[in-house]
């Protein structure tokens, strides 16, 4: 955890501070630990948009 830390740029207390439960992490936060960690998001729609 320290090591990833390191390597997103985040304070060792302010990383755990945004992965403890009920944390609202930003999104920045949350989009450098997944870059970090080597894994892509994608998105999809859940139905078929109204109108």
């Amino acid at each position: 955890m320290t090591q990833l830390a390191k390597d997103t740029g985040l304070g060792r207390e302010s990383f755990y501070k945004a992965l403890t439960p009920g944390a609202k992490p930003r999104y920045d936060t949350v989009l450098k630990v997944v870059q970090t960690l080597g894994v892509t998001l994608h998105a999809s729609a859940t139905h078929a948009p109204v109108g």
